[in-house]
């Protein structure tokens, strides 16, 4: 009966998820461009080739990578402060954890023309900042060294709201009796944190891991509006390339390649993260309250 009711899940995930992902990986191993006249024509795997080769493909893989890697290494660290700050009890805790939210609440296209408002040269609130401090303009959306930890900035205030949820939902599940114990032998809240909290937390670090670094690694709107890639592409991300070649050029074969060559890549990139978790987060016995290699 249970089997049953998961049904409906299950077809509409083929129907999201997988059918489209066929459909991708048949289409990478086909020209479809407005060359053939937008006809899928087989071409072997020259797609795939032409990928190796793409130096703006690499170029933009390095780019996603360092983005992905540096927001979510820092939204996790983030969301683990706030989420114990939350646990905690203390007057005005349920009006602050609702105020938490709004930057994950807010769509991601308002939230980025509002940094890049408050990025712009020479009119942004920034910009006159440094400019009354005797620091200067510092063009932050025209250099690309300052362009890109901005986009890192952006992704960071709007999703780290997102992971520090899961990671306080987490919290609560932990049985205050286990930190009891723990005080009752002498140990400080370093202890609690290196015994109890993370081991238990790891189910949760590990989701909250994976859904950031799947979303960071698909990165698209964000830098669509605030640097539409630039400036030179310095900040153009792996989604936003293939929205180029499918939209901008009509080149859907070459689109479609770089779409699961992205796909594999996370995958990877996710089966890596999860048992490097296994090792840096030991696990916790309830049952007799030490922490397990």
């Amino acid at each position: 009966m249970i089997a049953l009711l998961l049904v409906p899940a299950l077809l509409l995930l083929v129907i999201v998820f997988v059918g489209p992902l066929f459909r991708y990986a048949w289409l990478s191993f086909h020209a479809d461009s407005v060359i053939t006249g937008l006809i899928a024509v087989p071409n072997g795997g020259a797609n795939w080739l032409r990928l190796v080769q793409d130096q703006r493909y690499w170029q933009d893989l390095f780019q996603t990578l360092r983005f992905a890697g540096v927001s979510v290494g820092l939204e996790l660290v983030l969301a683990l402060l706030i989420a114990l700050l939350l646990d905690q009890r203390w007057r005005g805790r349920d009006v602050v954890r609702t105020l938490a939210l709004i930057p994950w609440a807010l769509p991601t296209t308002v939230m980025a023309l509002g940094w890049r408002w408050i990025f712009n040269t020479p009119y942004g609130p920034i910009d006159h900042l440094t400019k009354s401090i005797g620091i200067g303009s510092l063009n932050i959306l025209g250099d690309p060294n300052l362009t890109w930890m901005a986009t890192v900035w952006a992704d960071v205030w709007k999703t780290t709201p997102f992971a520090a949820l899961i990671l306080l939902a987490g919290l609560q599940t932990i049985p205050g009796d286990l930190y009891e114990a723990v005080r009752l032998e002498g140990g400080n809240a370093m202890i609690c944190l290196q015994r109890i909290t993370l081991p238990l937390l790891r189910p949760y670090i590990l989701l909250a891991l994976l859904f950031r670094l799947a979303q960071a690694f698909g990165v698209f709107d964000l830098i669509q509006v605030l640097t539409g890639g630039g400036p030179a592409s310095s900040t153009e991300s792996i989604a936003l390339y293939a929205y180029w070649n499918a939209l901008r050029f009509l080149d859907f074969g070459y689109s479609a390649t770089i779409i699961m060559a992205s796909f594999i890549l996370i995958s990877f990139i996710c089966v890596l993260a999860w048992i490097a978790l296994q090792f840096i987060i030991p696990t916790h016995s309830k049952s007799q309250g030490v922490v397990e290699p």
